[in-house]
């Protein structure tokens, strides 16, 4: 029988060619299998980071001048000014009357009226102001800061202000104390701001003053991690995780200044986690090809 011989011989050339074909096919396959797991990974680049002295303190008017009547025995007639209001250098705030003549108390500064107890038919007394002036409408943000901040700053350093009920603000340092409170061991700065905002006496706000820059290596606050072994960063090397040491400084906008363990150009782990080992492999993803 020729057809039966001619099946089996088919059959059997169908089977050698699956079986010469089957390791090549797991071959392929072997080496497209991923070695190791993807991260994600940038390179540490220079970065400059601010000098920052951070200052908590109250708005308290630069010069308040307050008005007296010059003379005894009169009364107030009338008031032309409020608490709050802006005034002109010269401007007439109330009248006085002794009863038979008149007088004027005028604003001998241009400014704000902080307070006054002016009432029409109230004694005019010379004990107490009638009238305070907060002087140009200038104001400072008076605080405290530590001892081994003091040295570092100076007069005109610009600064940034969060004032409660003005928002932010800008501002210069103005003047300094020449002493130091002996118990707390804290100086008073005066901060100058620079604002044409109204604002409120007493209110409290916080400072940012900008002392120097320093510039060096750093990487994202994501690729620091804290072990036991100390502040760590994991860096990628021949396609393998080595754990590095690193000593950090100044922060800012989400950028750690690592003074020493890692230098400009390393590869590194963008969000670190304890997932990563020492010597594992993996697939680095948005870095150049020098990581793999």
């Amino acid at each position: 029988m020729i057809l039966p011989r001619m099946r089996a011989s088919a059959l059997t050339a169908a089977a050698l060619l699956l079986l010469t074909a089957a390791p090549a096919s797991a071959a392929g396959e072997t080496d497209a299998v991923p070695k190791g797991a993807a991260v994600t990974v940038l390179k540490a680049s220079k970065f400059c980071f601010g000098n920052i002295v951070e200052v908590s303190g109250i708005v308290l008017p630069r010069d308040e001048q307050q008005i007296r009547p010059e003379r005894f025995g009169l009364k107030v007639a009338d008031v032309n000014a409020d608490p709050g209001d802006t005034v002109t250098a010269g401007q007439v705030l109330a009248k006085l009357t002794d009863g038979t003549n008149s007088t004027n108390i005028t604003a001998p500064v241009a400014g704000t009226i902080s307070a006054s107890s002016a009432i029409v038919g109230a004694p005019a007394s010379g004990k107490d102001a009638l009238f305070s002036i907060i002087a140009k409408s200038e104001y400072d943000l008076v605080g405290m800061v530590p001892t081994r901040d003091i040295a570092k700053l100076k007069t005109e350093q610009t600064a940034r202000l969060k004032i409660i009920g003005a928002g932010e603000v800008d501002g210069k340092v103005r003047r300094i104390a020449p002493t130091i409170e002996p118990n707390s061991q804290l100086g008073q700065v005066f901060i100058a701001i620079s604002a044409n905002k109204r604002l409120l006496v007493n209110s409290s706000g916080r400072a940012q003053i900008k002392t120097g820059q320093s510039c060096g290596v750093a990487v994202p606050l994501t690729a620091i991690l804290y072990s036991t072994a100390g502040t760590v960063v994991q860096v990628i090397r021949g396609g393998r995780v080595e754990t590095r040491r690193v000593e950090t400084g100044l922060m800012s906008a989400g950028q750690v200044e690592i003074r020493d363990g890692i230098q400009e150009g390393d590869i590194v782990v963008a969000r670190a986690g304890a997932l990563l080992r020492e010597g594992d492999p993996v697939r680095p993803v948005g870095a150049s090809a020098d990581a793999k």
